[in-house]
């Protein structure tokens, strides 16, 4: 299961590194004299738009800077959006009611001052877009990089930590959802990917947000779930499946496309796939007991030469 508390930070990347197949980001960069390093940002104040009180104008305040965790990412923000719902949560009437004094705004763009040390995604000097939950409407903002990952043994834990996940949950130790809860508290996880299905998948389902979703890519655990649909309406998620078979033979161009650009993700040093082990041809038994034991981590493959 991986999952992230907002939508990750986008990077303006070259074409040539990293790109996205079929979309562009536009990033518009900020004149080059509001733009700050990481440097002069340490120990100065900056500016943000603050609610002191419900129903009242926003106060322009002085504010200090707090030190960045291990998963999260500061950034110098050039622009933020004004959306409704900013008036909304000003006057105290938006689901979300964080205490006074706050500072709105849920959109930004501008360019990374500081990465905690488990931040990989992005780097100082990044212009980016993202999301956050309030804060955006000030020179400067944290926003979460979280990646929580779900997994049978502590063992594939520390392997998902190793390969970038921010947290990892054993779900064979208690129950998922109070752990991923514990984690991130009300705010819940936008996107889910499940591979074992069964109770972890339930568990996953729950553990999402208002309008988050759900992907299906396998049942390694032996379990089809029974999906309770009054789960999708009470807070409108999405629940789909996705395999690559089908593709084959329905849509094989846009099949390959995939693969051209995932190929091209790895020769770019983007992704770096994860092979866990490797057997011979005349060791095919061993390995067949290998993936039932469920002591496969990332790719088991079978070498002829």
């Amino acid at each position: 299961m991986a999952k992230q508390v907002q939508l990750p930070l986008c990077p303006e990347r070259p074409k040539a590194a990293c790109p996205a197949p079929g979309r562009t980001t536009r990033v518009t960069p900020a004149p080059v004299s509001r733009c700050r390093t990481a440097g002069q940002a340490v120990g100065r104040h900056y500016r943000a738009a603050v609610c002191a009180e419900l129903n009242q104008p926003l106060a322009i305040k002085e504010v200090a800077p707090r030190p960045v965790r291990p998963h999260e990412v500061r950034v110098d923000v050039h622009f933020c959006g004004v959306n409704f719902v900013d008036l909304l949560v000003c006057r105290g009437q938006y689901q979300e009611k964080p205490p006074v004094p706050f500072t709105p705004g849920l959109e930004f763009s501008g360019t990374v001052l500081e990465t905690g040390p488990d931040v990989s995604s992005v780097k100082e000097g990044d212009r980016v877009i993202g999301m956050i939950n309030f804060n955006a409407m000030a020179e400067e903002c944290i926003t979460d990089q979280k990646v929580i990952a779900a997994a049978g043994s502590d063992e594939k834990c520390k392997l998902a930590m190793q390969r970038g996940a921010q947290f990892s949950v054993n779900y064979t130790e208690g129950s998922l959802r109070e752990a991923v809860k514990k984690l991130v508290g009300d705010r819940r996880v936008h996107a889910a990917i499940d591979m074992v299905g069964g109770e972890v998948f339930l568990q996953a389902l729950r553990s999402l947000a208002w309008e988050g979703r759900i992907v299906v890519l396998g049942f390694a655990g032996g379990n089809i779930a029974s999906l309770p649909t009054n789960l999708l309406l009470l807070k409108n998620v999405s629940a789909m499946g996705m395999t690559l078979d089908l593709y084959r033979d329905r849509n094989i161009p846009l099949l390959y496309e995939r693969l051209s650009s995932a190929l091209q993700y790895c020769q770019q040093g983007c992704l770096h796939p994860h092979v866990g082990r490797v057997f011979k041809l005349e060791e095919v038994n061993d390995a067949f007991v290998h993936v039932l034991q469920r002591k496969s981590t990332g790719k088991v493959l079978l070498s002829l030469k």
